[in-house]
Formats: structure tokens, sequence, C-alpha cells
């Protein structure tokens, strides 16, 4: 991985009044471009052969400019030309997907967050170990498919949108469907309701919901359309559509709003500041937007079965700012919070405590 103090050299030669804001034209682009430009930022859009056209159709989200390379990995060749336009790279799911983790850690550009994040997200073992050091309740997790004994989810390491996994409730199911070239984590099946908790911890604000270093922030929340396990059951029963062949799947094919009941908002606070402190101990600390995955039960507990340590897509959504975050700004989406997290620490000579 790319040092801090390699970053830190780069950031010498920046001409700080005139950043530029760049991501991979995928994801949540859409409104890290337009929050961008809100706060005042020049954009660049990284694509691969050339720019979407659907951008021409969202001019307010549209970047300043692209950079056309022939593919995801060509954009490691970039570095230099990136950082002569003062770029700092905002990475989302696409960013890490495309680009694979090793290749992100190693991209010599300044990055907003903490790359280090990495190591702990994208290996559910220890993305384990750090929830539950954090106190967090997580869903039993089953180290031998033979002792499967019920209901269990089975899901693949990295970020794939839902993509592969499954529901298993014998060993023979979970043999049936299991790709065994690619590392898995099965955990206990919660029933209860997902919600996908949005998140934003800033170390330089200091007022708010502070906690011992910066201060957390709630910007919104929402619940994942996955296909076809949104929809397959108008078809018929479980066991009629086992018996058919038809088995749900959970590729992310939207999200929908939601929002709490007022009464939890302390516990969810609360997971969100145990997630941050033990990242401080544990690495430093997770920078920026950060998403926890959960299912709240009828008994009113929340279960986390993932952490995602960036921004997420179900923040697109609220572009124009959600129930939550207008209690704190009018039009503050994650994407704008970003950029004004940037626009603050540069003017304030404190991007070393957001970049890396």
């Amino acid at each position: 991985m790319i040092t801090k103090q390699q970053v830190l050299e780069f950031l010498k030669n920046y001409d700080l009044e005139n950043i530029t804001i760049a991501t991979i034209c995928s994801h949540s682009s859409l409104q890290i471009f337009d929050g961008a430009r809100k706060e005042g930022f020049r954009t660049l859009g990284i694509c691969v052969g050339k720019p979407p056209k659907f951008y021409e159709a969202f001019p307010k989200a549209k970047p300043d400019e692209y950079l056309i390379v022939d593919s995801y990995a060509d954009i490691m060749n970039k570095a230099e030309e990136l950082r002569k336009k003062n770029t700092i790279i905002i990475p989302h799911g696409s960013v890490v997907a495309y680009l694979g983790t090793e290749n992100f850690a190693d991209m010599a550009v300044p990055t907003f967050g903490n790359r280090a994040v990495l190591e702990w997200e994208s290996d559910r073992d220890k993305e384990r170990e750090w929830l539950l050091g954090a106190g967090i309740h997580m869903p039993g997790k089953i180290d031998d498919p033979h002792d499967i004994n019920g209901p269990v989810m089975v899901k693949y390491d990295g970020a794939k949108g839902g993509k592969g996994f499954f529901v298993a409730k014998t060993y023979e199911e979970f043999n049936e469907l299991i790709d065994r070239t690619q590392k898995y984590t099965i955990q206990e099946f919660i029933t209860g309701t997902r919600y996908y908790l949005h998140y934003f911890y800033s170390p330089i604000r200091n007022e708010g919901y502070t906690l011992s270093q910066g201060s957390l922030e709630l910007l919104s929340m929402d619940r994942r359309v996955e296909s076809n396990a949104d929809e397959i059951f108008r078809l018929g029963s479980p066991r009629e559509l086992i018996e058919a062949g038809i088995r749900p799947t959970y590729v992310v094919t939207g999200n929908v709003p939601l929002v709490a009941r007022e009464s939890l908002l302390p516990l969810i606070f609360s997971l969100g500041e145990r997630v941050v402190e033990q990242s401080l101990d544990l690495f430093g600390g997770m920078i920026g937007a950060f998403c926890l995955e959960t299912v709240f039960t009828d008994t009113l507990e929340i279960k986390v079965f993932e952490i995602s340590a960036r921004i997420v897509a179900g923040t697109n959504l609220y572009i124009s700012g959600s129930p939550y975050a207008d209690l704190i700004e009018e039009n503050l989406s994650t994407g704008r919070r970003i950029a004004r997290e940037i626009k603050i620490a540069a003017q304030t000579g404190q991007l070393d405590k957001i970049i890396s």
C-alpha cells in the first residue's frame, strides 16, 4: 500500500484552491459530481472507452472533464496526469471492485478516506473481528457447512452487489450451490427488516454527536431491492418454488427510502459510534461515509451483518437530502458532505487528517 507520507508529499505540490474531485463513472458518481460542484470544485469522470451517454441527460451531475482509459487497470498509469490536475479520488464500491483492492491500495493519487480500512473490510473474518470487538451484535457464524441445521446466508468476499449470495437450509443445499473457487462466509439467517444505515464520520469536526475524536452524523437510510428475492414469492410458497427449481437470488437492482422509529435513534448512533471508535484503535480510523448493513428484529434488536466503509449506492436516493440530513442542512447529500469535508480540510490545513 502506498504510504501516508508519500501521499502527503504529493499534496505539497497541489494548488489547494483548484482541487479536482474525481471518481469512476459508476455507482454513486452522479451525486459525487453534483455535490462537488455545489461546493465549488472542478470534477473529473474516469471511464473506459468513451463517456457514458446518459451523463448528457443530467447536466448538473455531468463531470467537467473525462479521463478515458483503455481498462480500469490503466488508471494506475494515469497517476501523474491526475496529480497534475490536483486530483483527489473519491472511492465508491465500483472503484474498489473494478480496480481491485491491491491496485486501489497502491494508486499514487491522494484519496479521500483511510485506505487501511481495506484490509479489515474486504476480508469477512477480519470484518467480523472488527465488529465483534466493537461490541456489535452479529448473526452467528458457521465454520463447518456440515453443521448447517437451519436457514443460513452464504456470502462471497468483496463488493459484488449481492451477486452469488444464496440461502441454504441444509448441507446438501449448500453443496449444490456453493462456488468453492471463492472465499465465502456462512452466517445465520436473521428474520426481520433490513435497514442500511448511512453514516458520516468526520475527524476534523468537533461539534454535534462528538466521539473521542471528531464527530458522527447520520445522513440517511435505505433498503435494497434485490432480484429476484423481492418478487419471487408471488409465484408460490418457498417449498413450491424449490420443487419447481426456482431459488431466490440477491443481486441488488435498486434502493427504496426508509426512516426508523425515533426511539431507535439512540441505538443507531451507539452502533455507529462503537464501530468508529474500534476503527480508531485498529487502524487509525474509518474516515467519511460508511454504511452498517443491519436487520431490525421484532424485539427491536439491531443485528449488523456487514459494513461498507465508503459511500454506498443507497445514498443515491437522497441527492437533495434526506429526512435526517435535512435536520443538519438542507440539500445535503452524502456526495456533497464528502466534498464539504475536503473543502473545510483544505481551507484549515487539515487534509492530512482525511486523505490517504
